[in-house]
């Protein structure tokens, strides 16, 4: 139980300091605030976390992901292969644009699309894979990238929680033919809201500048059908000063993950993995629980310690998906995905924490081996 003196530790906690409030407050006196400067001067920033690819900013990590699969030509007719096992967002962007969802399982053990699931997934209509680098950790790319040179398939990476991950020296975003990222409050870095896609294609990133500006790159010379998806300088200033800080907060969120990694005992608890060549960056710290999990998650409740599921209901068995894959008589075999939703807990990680409040996720999380 929390001591009187004990405050709650969140399970996330998100950074908005003076530097932040004053950039904002700059902008708005500027009275430029849509899609200007500032717009321009973070996509350049954020381009030094990619490989220095060219990055558009958007309105969220959903329109990140919505606009590249329109920008790559992807619709109707055409299959996009997602873990199920990710926020529903990763599939909801494939279903704007009319294609289907595919669903692959997850590795066994970890969060990221199996690459096996992948290949066995393929079919004639496959235009697109999309991995999930889900808590911060790199998906199997370098087992990914060649299945999809293999089938001819774009590649785009759901980067929406991995901001500065890379697997064996490669930064996510960075690997297929665009990446997204997300920059919601709760993420490694954030802009308020909004959102970013990296490409190494110079034609594909005009086209996604376009397509964010209502198909226009001079005022009332609409080239294409686009929407407004833009980035306001507001959130655009914020993120800016977020990039002077991410590199920091990122080593410390590790320094926290490896603290959580030395000291939990608990037998009934399964760290998160790590893969050789990969640096995780811990949007999450995500535990598996053997046994009855919401106790697991009542008593870490009761002592104190913010917890959370990500994500309970895998999005094949969520009503938009689920209702009419069964009108089809299509069901899914994930096995894998159906355990990890049923046993994943995550725990704090974030920068904000001291070694007193690392030491009492420690001792809240080893006291569920000798409770369940």
């Amino acid at each position: 139980m929390t001591s009187i003196n004990e405050q709650p530790i969140p399970a996330a906690r998100p950074v908005i300091g003076e530097e932040e409030i004053e950039a904002a407050v700059r902008v708005l006196r500027s009275g430029r605030v849509v899609q200007g400067p500032e717009v321009a001067a973070f996509e350049e920033g954020f381009s030094e976390l990619v490989d220095g690819r060219h990055c558009v900013a958007v309105n969220s990590g959903t329109s990140a992901l919505h606009m590249l699969l329109l920008a790559l030509g992807i619709g109707p007719g055409d299959e996009v292969i997602v873990p199920s096992f990710s926020f529903a967002a990763s599939a909801n962007a494939v279903r704007l644009v009319g294609a289907d969802v595919v669903f692959a399982d997850i590795e066994p053990g970890s969060f990221g699309l199996d690459p096996a699931a992948v290949e066995a997934a393929v079919t004639p209509r496959t235009a697109a894979v999309m991995p999930v680098h889900l808590y911060g950790h790199p998906a199997a790319m370098d087992k990914l990238m060649p299945i999809a040179a293999k089938h001819k398939l774009a590649v785009v990476e759901d980067a929406c929680q991995a901001h500065a991950a890379a697997l064996n020296g490669t930064p996510v975003g960075a690997f297929g033919e665009g990446g997204t990222f997300s920059f919601y409050p709760t993420k490694n870095m954030h802009a308020l809201e909004g959102g970013m896609v990296t490409t190494a294609d110079a034609e594909l990133a005009r086209t996604l500048r376009l397509l964010r500006n209502q198909g226009m790159e001079q005022r009332y010379a609409n080239e294409i059908v686009g929407a407004n998806m833009r980035m306001t300088d507001v959130a655009a200033a914020v993120g800016r000063v977020q990039l002077t800080k991410v590199g920091g907060w990122t080593e410390q969120r590790r320094a926290n993950a490896a603290y959580l990694d030395a000291h939990i005992t608990a037998a009934n608890v399964t760290k998160p993995p790590v893969a050789e060549g990969a640096r995780h960056v811990y949007h999450q710290y995500t535990i598996r629980v053997q046994g009855d999990r919401e106790a697991a998650m009542a008593k870490l409740t009761e002592a104190g310690i913010g917890n959370a599921v990500y994500y309970p209901t895998p999005i094949h068995r969520l009503k938009p998906y689920w209702e009419p894959d069964q009108k089809a008589g299509r069901n899914w075999d994930l096995p894998e995905t159906e355990r990890a939703a049923a046993e994943v807990v995550s725990l704090p990680v974030h920068p904000s924490l001291g070694e007193g409040d690392l030491e009492r996720i420690v001792n809240a999380v080893n006291a569920l081996g000798e409770s369940l």
